[in-house]
């Protein structure tokens, strides 16, 4: 039962390959629903043509299933959020569509969401972990962004530094499609360089300035290195395969862990918090639970479950939108593939 105090939001996110929904009530998640697309395994990466399509098919019963297993109608909700951008143009405009046309249809406002900025507000979604207090950093590394953000509040977010080139996520997918792992590849490089040794194989690391990363330099690196290596050796790749991932791994969170450092020293501060799917990777993981007892940090990581595109980050990110009324719910609004923070 719905008291006159509390908020109902419909959370929609349709930025890559994943289509997702979650209702949320004030803040505390009563269902998030996600469909994801195998498809894409059969290309090595996503393909944006496909992915539009899935979102197509799958949006209606993922949006449906949400409802139900929130055991609310659609005429309870209070608004609908919908990310609106960064991301795949035509993957987000299945969503933003959808949720635009189910919001007027109801008489209820859409709420446009950034992607990135819901990932950041992931962390204060009602759960057991504890919640950054403001101002904090975070570490945001994702298949497509990579951004250390100094948040003051709900609304406000400075970008620190931020990749010039590869996202994180997408040096670990390259690097695991080069040495012939599934996609995604992230996951299996983490699995495999569990039994690997991070110091058998040195990898460069790209010199920029600032707080902003480079990953194609490196990728260009490992690349080449390992095709020298496996002309020499056929076999090169399935002999050293967790030495490989374990250095490549450690050379990609050494980079992130090296720019947190610099941006918590510049900044003075010591609440610091990671998100995006990469904050799944255990090795990072571990890292930043060392670097804090070292430095005496105070860390934050969201459940692992909104650590991944989810509806459930959308939802959230509504809610403090609706809250202050801080966003322009406009049908206007169009989805935008780039959408500065």
């Amino acid at each position: 039962m719905k008291s006159n105090s509390d908020i109902l939001i419909l959370g929609i996110e349709s930025s890559c390959d994943d289509t997702s929904a979650a209702v949320i009530k004030n803040d505390k998640i009563l269902a998030n629903i996600t469909a994801g697309q195998d498809v894409h395994k059969l290309y090595g990466g996503v393909v944006p043509e496909l992915a539009s399509r899935a979102h197509q098919k799958h949006i209606v019963p993922v949006v449906s299933q949400a409802l139900a297993q929130a055991n609310i109608s659609a005429e309870e909700l209070d608004a609908i959020a919908y990310t609106r951008g960064p991301g795949l143009l035509g993957s987000l405009l299945v969503g933003s569509s959808f949720a635009k046309s189910m919001a007027q249809a109801l008489g209820i406002p859409a709420i446009p969401v950034h992607h990135m900025k819901a990932h950041v507000l992931a962390h204060f979604i009602d759960s057991s972990l504890p919640v950054p207090p403001f101002p904090f950093l975070n570490l945001t590394v994702s298949g497509g962004h990579t951004q250390i953000i100094k948040v003051s509040d709900p609304f406000t977010f400075e970008v620190l530094g931020k990749s010039l080139d590869d996202a994180a996520g997408e040096a670990f997918d390259k690097a695991a499609k080069l040495l012939g792992l599934p996609y995604p590849g992230g996951p299996e490089i983490d699995k495999l360089a569990r039994q690997g040794d991070i110091n058998r194989f040195s990898f460069s690391k790209p010199k920029v300035d600032g707080l902003d990363f480079s990953f194609s330099g490196l990728k260009t690196n490992f690349m080449n290195f390992v095709e020298k290596e496996s002309r020499r050796n056929a076999d090169f790749k399935q002999e050293n395969m967790a030495d490989l991932c374990a250095s490549i791994q450690h050379t990609i969170v050494e980079m992130l862990m090296e720019r947190l450092v610099e941006a918590a020293e510049i900044t003075g501060i010591k609440h610091v918090a990671i998100s995006g799917g990469v904050s799944a990777n255990s090795y990072l993981r571990s890292q930043l639970a060392t670097t804090a007892e070292k430095l005496g940090w105070h860390t934050y990581i969201p459940p692992f479950e909104y650590c991944t595109d989810n509806g459930a980050m959308i939802a959230i990110a509504g809610y403090f939108d609706f809250q202050k009324k801080a966003s322009d719910t406009s049908l206007s609004q169009s989805a935008t593939a780039r959408w500065e923070m």
